[in-house]
């Protein structure tokens, strides 16, 4: 049985339907590649006609580019036909210091932007402000906690601090914009484990989207932070589902996972997978998709393009067929978990 990557799905339990496959926005960012315009535009227009309408950005994707570039694009189609979805947590200002040496840092191009970090109330309402401005739109459906955890914060203190602001007001904030209208559904970004129990205890969630951490890499959020999902309603979006390329091209040179060069024995299981997927004549970048979609939470999974052919291939490899035995295989061979939700 084919999936159609435009079938609709709940987001937990608020009133926002998905569809299986939207846009994911970082690349345009130049994340790990320049990206021009008109390439950006191309590969907008190329996801526009081929049935995509839901895309996710944020401030920190290119320090602002990726906003301007989806924004640029997406002001010109019917709004009620558009599912767009942002972050807060992050506000963009210019440099304070030599401007004209500003390094990008992260990202392989984007804007000129410096930016500090304010989950608190005025926080999350300028950081939605400068959103809907960057992007050329009065309101967003979907809005992300972005990055609130050790890895962008790089201390337990600083991540106290940072849910201290949303209890102290950034949640207000955020339950003001949706009882507004002005936004359908909030969410969170989760890169780390154990940033979900934590989330769930705190604040009444709609939704996190899990970045890299339900793959065909890693399971390991199975074990306690999915479940929770699944017990109070609480919708999941796929980022990273290729995890950051190696499960897109396999164990070839210059192959990322999670951003950064994989180990020996990551390589390897991927190697191991790639294998598994070539005796079942499946492209392992089809199984990578497909696969978090199957788990009942998961509404939809987004991933990035900077090119008109990597949509197109995506799309490709949603509606491709996936026999039940090379998922039955993984299990056996100890490759994915075996309490992973399956066909």
């Amino acid at each position: 049985m084919t999936m159609d990557p435009f079938k609709r799905r709940q987001l937990g339990r608020t009133d926002v339907m998905l569809p299986q496959i939207g846009f994911g926005a970082a690349p345009l960012g130049e994340l790990f590649t320049k990206v021009t315009d008109a390439d950006a535009e191309t590969t907008l227009q190329t996801a526009w006609d081929a049935g995509v309408r839901y895309y996710d950005t944020a401030p920190w994707y290119g320090r602002g580019q990726s906003e301007h570039r989806v924004g640029r694009f997406l002001y010109k189609q019917p709004r009620e036909d558009v599912i767009l979805s942002t972050k807060v947590g992050r506000i963009l200002r210019a440099p304070l210091q030599k401007p004209d040496e500003f390094d990008t840092g992260f990202w392989s191009g984007g804007l000129h932007f410096d930016h500090y970090f304010d989950y608190s109330y005025d926080g999350v309402m300028r950081a939605y402000e400068d959103s809907l401005q960057r992007l050329g739109m009065n309101r967003i459906d979907t809005l992300v906690i972005h990055d609130l955890d050790w890895w962008h914060r790089g201390s337990e203190p600083m991540v106290q601090a940072g849910f201290a602001q949303l209890a102290n007001g950034g949640w207000r904030a955020l339950a003001d914009l949706k009882a507004a209208g002005r936004i359908r559904a909030i969410g969170a970004g989760i890169n780390e484990l154990g940033l979900i129990p934590r989330f769930l205890e705190m604040f009444d969630m709609d939704f996190f989207l899990l970045a890299l951490r339900y793959t065909l890499g890693e399971q390991e959020t199975l074990t306690k932070e999915l479940p929770l999902c699944v017990e109070r309603n609480v919708g999941i979006i796929i980022g990273g589902v290729f995890s950051s390329g190696l499960y897109a091209t396999g164990p070839v040179p210059g192959a990322k996972y999670n951003y950064f060069e994989p180990t020996p024995e990551i390589l390897e299981k991927a190697r191991r997978v790639a294998e598994v997927c070539k005796r079942h004549n499946v492209p392992l970048p089809a199984a990578a998709l497909q696969f978090p979609l199957h788990h009942p939470a998961v509404a939809s999974v987004i991933p990035g393009a900077f090119k008109p052919e990597q949509v197109t291939t995506n799309l490709d490899l949603v509606r491709m067929e996936i026999p039940g035995d090379l998922w039955a295989e993984l299990k056996h061979e100890g490759l994915i978990r075996a309490d992973a939700p399956t066909p």
